[in-house]
């Protein structure tokens, strides 16, 4: 798995490339400008997730469902019987809908009878939920946007009823997390070149074809060499009668997907991609090609499983609407998504330019994903999310880093929705691959590692000098969820941290001063992330084709990559275990526990490296969670150990 990449440039500046949606959120307050109050007559769509019937009770029954013995085991849900049983009752809708209607607002409800998507104007929402709405414009690029002054008053109309609005703003706060390589990359191979790929394979026996064996050229067929799918591929485990889900903020071209297939000589059903766009779908723009990756990965691992995309505007409410209508649907055995936020931007503090430090009441995106991913567990639909790309500080990638004025802290902050505990939070690795930059000596990467970007700060600043290039924080995402509590999965887990001391975003305001934005919790027993790890460096990153990144490109990478693999590796399961395979978590941890490490484990664990904070264990470690898989013994263990 070795290769020597020689940089013939630093690259002049070493900017690092990141590809994704440009960063607005509440954390954007001190550098954002009230313009006026927002158009009053602007029709919006505002998403109100109501409250479960018996939350405790479906906890409870998602934790049956699997746990081998139980007689709930297996026994998932259709949305028709999850709704009957913890829906909103006929009388809760009536009155839902009632205080709506007094405020000339309408209301459809979705098919599990928790989500209400609303349609009205901005002066209607502001009426019925007691707050002015004002536009805001960044400094930054003179982007408009709007968002209530103040706190969303719950109507008592409504208290009782609803957990969580989403919607009264259009701040685009999610990032794909997709990277480049940190170096300007000679050339980046033609989709002809990809042809001829197989002129650098591996010949071993056991070598999947569609291979390349090149560090940062890697395709599906390396990760199955990786991670031991083949074994499966001999027995005819492609997918075949599997279904799995992209919920995605930018559209794409399916094209793409099929012309990546074709590149690496990889045969898969015909016409399988179906496109669902939600909120008139997202836009065709830099976040594309993350579209068109998730699509190559998990339908490239999973070659005859159907694939529905599911894409909307980069917004919250879009993305709880996506969501939303890939669960409701209920026709994916598996949903992935790779973008994502820091949870903290969630929390009320944010909104008010510090005012309010340590307010954690708004957090209706929050409370909206968990309700869909508790749905969606009880229905069997495994789901997963990238960890992030800002490795145990999550912060860094939208606001950077630093004490100086204008500037922004960095604390260890985790990402959303990967910190909810009913998602497989997906983390990353970089596999063993020698390299060298300019005129620097070779080194190289010896073990599979937690991924994180110091190993190249520590040759920059040794062979270059200090201050050459920052690289901080990047690497795979993980830490302790400042929010959710630790679930019972992971009581017993060796490993498992909480919260550090002292941690709080502080801007430096350049007029008044250092500002304390959040103070966060202290020692908290939080969720911790991620679960899963997968090859996510791009250093040891992979080909991708998106015509609107110019085709095809190498050198790319970040955990964007593992939440699709893991997608594809679940169509696998699903379809030699004959059923759904459910929510990863309580049985990964469990088999990690009982089985540990070793020839006949599931589970190689991450040893070395380091995402800037949590280094590498023979054991959970919130740099790369229960390590990577063996998908063949994950495989015989779903089939046999029940």
């Amino acid at each position: 798995m070795r290769s020597t990449l020689h940089r013939t440039t630093l690259a002049a500046t070493l900017a690092l490339f990141f590809a994704g949606a440009s960063l607005a959120s509440a954390a954007d307050a001190p550098q954002a400008t009230t313009t006026s109050a927002a158009d009053a007559s602007q029709t919006v769509n505002v998403t109100l997730m109501l409250h479960l019937r018996d939350e405790h009770g479906l906890a409870n029954y998602i934790q049956q469902t699997v746990t081998p013995g139980n007689p709930n085991f297996q026994r998932f849900l259709s949305t028709a019987e999850f709704a009957r049983r913890y829906g909103a009752s006929d009388a809760e809708i009536a009155r839902v809908q009632h205080y709506l209607a007094s405020q000339g607002l309408r209301g459809n409800v979705m098919a599990n009878r928790v989500t209400l998507q609303v349609s009205g104007t901005l002066a209607q929402f502001s009426a019925a939920f007691g707050t002015p709405i004002h536009s805001y414009r960044l400094r930054a690029n003179g982007r408009l946007y709007h968002r209530p002054t103040g706190d969303v008053v719950m109507p008592a109309g409504l208290v009782g009823q609803v957990d969580a609005i989403v919607g009264l703003d259009n701040e685009s706060s999610f990032l794909s997390h997709r990277l480049s390589s940190p170096h300007l990359p000679q050339a980046a191979p033609k989709l002809a070149s990809l042809n001829a790929i197989g002129a650098n394979r591996a010949k071993t026996a056991d070598s999947n074809p569609t291979a390349s064996g090149q560090p940062g050229e890697y395709t599906v067929g390396d990760v199955a060499n990786f991670y031991n799918i083949n074994p499966l591929y001999q027995r005819g485990i492609t997918g075949k009668g599997s279904t799995v889900a992209i919920v995605t903020l930018a559209n794409f071209d399916p094209a793409d997907a099929e012309a990546y297939w074709s590149a690496i000589g990889l045969t898969t059903k015909p016409h399988r991609i179906e496109q669902i766009h939600v909120d008139g779908g997202g836009p065709i723009n830099g976040g594309s090609g993350e579209t068109a990756l998730d699509v190559e990965q998990a339908g490239g691992l999973a070659p005859d499983a159907d694939i529905l995309v599911y894409d909307a505007p980069n917004t919250n409410a879009s993305f709880v609407n996506a969501l939303a209508q890939a669960v409701v649907d209920n026709r994916a055995d598996a949903i992935s998504t790779s973008w994502g936020a820091p949870e903290i931007y969630n929390f009320a503090a944010l909104n008010v330019d510090g005012a309010r430090v340590n307010d954690t009441r708004d957090v209706g995106t929050l409370r909206a994903f968990h309700t869909l991913l508790m749905e969606a567990a009880a229905q069997g639909q495994s789901v997963f999310a990238a960890a992030g790309d800002s490795g145990a500080y999550d912060t860094v990638r939208g606001l950077g880093h630093g004490t100086g004025p204008g500037e922004f802290s960095a604390p260890l902050t985790v990402d959303s929705p990967a910190s909810d505990p009913y998602i497989t939070a997906a983390g990353g690795t970089t596999t063993p691959f020698s390299f060298a930059f300019g005129n620097g000596p070779v080194a190289s990467v010896s073990q599979e590692s937690v991924w994180g970007w110091d190993y190249l700060q520590t040759y920059f600043d040794t062979n270059f000098g200090q201050g050459v290039v920052d690289l901080f924080s990047v690497g795979g995402g993980g830490g302790v969820s400042s929010y959710w509590r630790k679930p019972f999965y992971q009581y017993f887990t060796r490993g498992i941290r909480r919260t550090e001391g002292h941690q709080s975003l502080d801007y430096n305001d350049p007029t008044a001063g250092p500002t304390t934005l959040l103070k966060l919790p202290s020692h908290f027993a939080g969720r911790n992330l991620p679960d899963i790890s997968l090859n996510a460096d791009p250093e040891t990153g992979y080909l991708v084709y998106s015509s609107t990144d110019g085709g095809a490109t190498a050198g790319q990478g970040g955990t964007s990559f593992v939440a699709p693999q893991l997608n594809g590796i679940t169509a696998l399961l699903r379809q030699s275990s004959g059923h759904r395979i459910g929510l990863w978590n309580p049985q990964v941890y469990f088999l990690q526990a009982v089985f540990g490490y070793g020839r006949y484990s599931p589970f190689n664990s991450v040893n070395g490296g380091d995402n800037w904070f949590y280094q590498g264990a023979p054991h959970y470690t919130p740099g790369a969670g229960i390590g990577t898989l063996d998908v063949s013994n994950l495989d015989a263990f779903m089939r046999f150990r029940w």
